[in-house]
C-alpha cells in the first residue's frame, strides 16, 4: 500500500514538474509569437504575462466547483493543454493574414491555456490531500512547480528557439503534456474511469500532434508565403530574430520578425546615403565603426575607399552575421564584405561594447533596427551616445539612421534631438527609397565638422551625388516640435515611434 501510494505521489508530482514548464513555454512562445508579429515586445509580453496569470487565477477559482471524478478530469485537463498549447503556435502563424481580428484570437488562446493550467495545480492538491500529509503536500507541489518553471525559462531562448523555433517548440512541448496523460492513464488505469476512452483520446491526441510537427516546417513555409505575398526561399530563426528572405522576379526581400529590411533593387539608396555622405566630409576614414548592419551592406560601400585601413562590425545577432559570411545569395549582396581582411566582427551588445570600448574611431556607421521596442530603444538614447562620445576624436563623423521623417516625424526629430544633447554639431537629412518611402538620418560630430564639404568624392555610386545639400531639406509635414529626449529611463522614443507607425 505505501510502494503504490509513492509511486502515486511520484507520478502526480512529476506531471507538476510537466505542467510548470510546458506552461510558462506556451506563455514564452504566445509572447515570442506576439513580438515577432506584432512588435513591441516589451508590450506584448507584458500584456500577455497579465493576461495569462489572470486566466490562472480563473482556473483555480473554478477548480474548486469540480467533486467528482477529479483525476479523470485532472488528464482530461492534460491532454486539453497539450493539444492547445501546441497548436497555439501554428493557428497563430497560419491565422496572422487571414483574419482582422488576430489579437482577439490570440489573447484567448492566452485565457484558455491560463485557465487549464490554473486549474491543474488545485486540482491536484485536491486529488492529493487525502493521501498526503498537507504541509508535505504543498511544500511538494510548489518547488516542483517552481523549478518546472526555471528550467522551462532557461531552456527556451538558449536552446528551444535555436533548434527546434517558435513553431515546433509549442508542438513538442503538446506532446510532452499529452505524454504525461498517456502515462497517467495506464499507469492508474484502476483509479479512473473509462480508461479506455481516456487512452484512446490521449494517444490520438498525441499522434495529432507529432503528425502536425513533422509537417510543421511545411506549414510555416505556407504561413509566411502568405503573409509575405512572395516565394519565401530562406527562413532562419535564431535566438533573437525570425530571418526570412523572400524572392520574386525582380527581386530578394530580407525581413526580421516579420519588418523589412532591405529589398535588393533598391537598398543601395539606403546604403551609399547612410555611408557616404560622413565618408566623404571626415577628415580621416583610417579606422571605420559600424554598429548594427548585420547584413554587411554598409561594410560593402566603405570597402570602396582605398583609404581605409580597419573596419571593426559590432552585431549582437551571430547568425545573422555568419549567414551574410557563408549563404552564396545573402553573400552575393554585400559582395563577400565579411571575408575581407580589413574587417572584424563581434558578436555583442552594442550597448556594452560601446560603454567597454577605448578605442577611437573615425568614422562611425549605426545601423540599428528601428526602435520598436525598449530592448532597441536603448541604442538611442543619451546613454548611449554619450558612451558612444568615449569613441571618437573631436573630428569623428557619426551618422545614424533615424526611420522615416514623413511617416514618424516625432520619432526622427527625437533621435536627432538626443544626439544632439551628446554631440553638439548634429544635421539631419534624408532620402526616398522606393520600399521604405522618405528615410531620414542624423550626422553629428563632436568638433565642428562640415557635412557638406567633400574631400574625397567616389565615382561608381549609383544614387547619391556627392551634393549633401540637396538631402538636407524638409518641408512642413516632415517637422515636429516640442519633443523630449530619449533617456534610458523614459524610453519616450519607443511610445513615439509605437504611435505613429501603430497608426499605418
Amino acid at each position: 500500500m505505501g510502494k503504490n501510494l509513492l509511486k502515486f505521489e511520484f507520478l502526480l508530482l512529476t506531471a507538476v514538474f510537466i505542467i510548470a514548464t510546458c506552461g510558462l513555454i506556451y506563455e514564452l512562445v504566445a509572447g515570442t509569437l506576439a513580438s515577432y508579429l506584432l512588435g513591441d515586445s516589451v508590450k506584448q509580453f507584458s500584456f500577455i504575462i497579465g493576461v495569462y496569470l489572470f486566466s490562472m487565477g480563473i482556473g483555480s477559482y473554478f477548480s474548486k466547483f469540480i467533486k467528482k471524478n477529479q483525476l479523470n478530469v485532472f488528464i482530461e485537463i492534460e491532454i486539453l493543454v497539450g493539444v492547445i498549447g501546441g497548436l497555439s503556435s501554428v493557428l497563430l502563424f497560419v491565422l496572422f493574414e487571414q483574419v482582422d481580428y488576430f489579437q482577439f484570437i490570440l489573447y484567448l488562446l492566452v485565457f484558455t491555456t491560463g485557465c487549464l493550467v490554473g486549474l491543474e495545480i488545485p486540482l491536484l492538491m485536491n486529488i492529493l490531500k487525502d493521501r498526503v500529509e498537507f504541509s508535505n503536500l504543498v511544500s511538494n507541489v510548489f518547488t516542483f512547480d517552481y523549478i518546472g518553471a526555471l528550467l522551462a525559462s532557461v531552456l527556451f531562448p538558449l536552446v528551444l528557439i535555436p533548434k527546434l523555433g517558435v513553431m515546433r517548440t509549442s508542438l513538442f512541448f503538446g506532446m510532452i503534456n499529452v505524454s504525461i496523460a498517456i502515462l497517467l492513464a495506464f499507469v492508474l488505469a484502476k483509479e479512473v474511469r473509462n480508461s479506455y476512452w481516456l487512452k484512446a483520446k490521449a494517444i490520438f491526441s498525441f499522434l495529432l500532434l507529432l503528425v502536425v510537427f513533422l509537417f510543421s516546417e511545411r506549414i510555416l513555409s505556407f504561413s509566411e508565403e502568405k503573409l509575405y505575398g512572395e516565394n519565401v526561399v530562406f527562413a532562419h530563426t535564431t535566438p533573437y530574430q525570425r530571418i526570412v528572405l523572400t524572392h520574386t522576379k525582380n527581386d530578394y526581400k530580407l525581413f526580421l520578425n516579420n519588418n523589412l529590411q532591405f529589398c535588393s533593387t533598391d537598398e543601395y539608396r539606403y546604403h551609399e546615403a547612410l555611408v557616404h555622405p560622413a565618408m566623404e566630409c571626415a577628415q580621416n576614414i583610417n579606422k571605420v565603426l559600424v554598429l548594427g548592419g548585420g547584413d554587411g551592406l554598409a561594410v560593402r560601400e566603405i570597402l570602396k575607399y582605398k583609404d581605409v585601413k580597419e573596419i571593426t562590425l559590432v552585431d549582437l545577432d551571430e547568425k545573422m552575421t555568419s549567414m551574410f559570411t557563408t549563404n552564396p545569395i545573402l553573400k552575393n549582396f554585400n559582395k563577400s564584405s565579411f571575408s575581407n581582411s580589413k574587417v572584424k566582427v563581434y558578436n555583442q551588445d552594442a550597448f556594452l561594447w560601446v560603454k567597454a570600448s577605448k578605442i577611437k574611431y573615425d568614422v562611425i556607421i549605426i545601423d540599428f533596427p528601428d526602435p520598436s521596442n525598449y530592448s532597441l530603444g536603448k541604442l538611442y538614447s543619451k546613454k548611449f551616445y554619450d558612451y558612444l562620445k568615449h569613441t571618437c576624436t573631436p573630428e569623428t563623423v557619426v551618422v545614424v539612421q533615424t526611420t522615416s521623417p514623413y511617416f514618424a516625424p516625432k520619432s526622427f526629430w527625437c533621435i536627432n534631438k538626443t544626439l544632439q544633447s551628446s554631440f553638439h554639431n548634429t544635421d539631419a537629412y534624408h532620402v526616398y527609397v522606393p520600399s521604405f518611402g522618405e528615410w531620414g538620418y542624423s550626422i553629428a560630430s563632436l568638433d565642428k565638422v562640415n557635412f557638406k564639404q567633400v574631400r574625397r568624392k567616389l565615382q561608381d555610386l549609383r544614387f547619391y551625388q556627392h551634393d549633401f545639400s540637396k538631402l538636407n531639406y524638409f518641408s512642413k509635414d516632415m517637422q515636429a516640435q516640442n519633443l523630449e529626449i530619449n533617456r534610458l529611463d523614459n524610453q519616450i522614443l519607443v511610445r513615439y515611434f509605437d504611435e505613429e507607425w501603430g497608426k499605418l
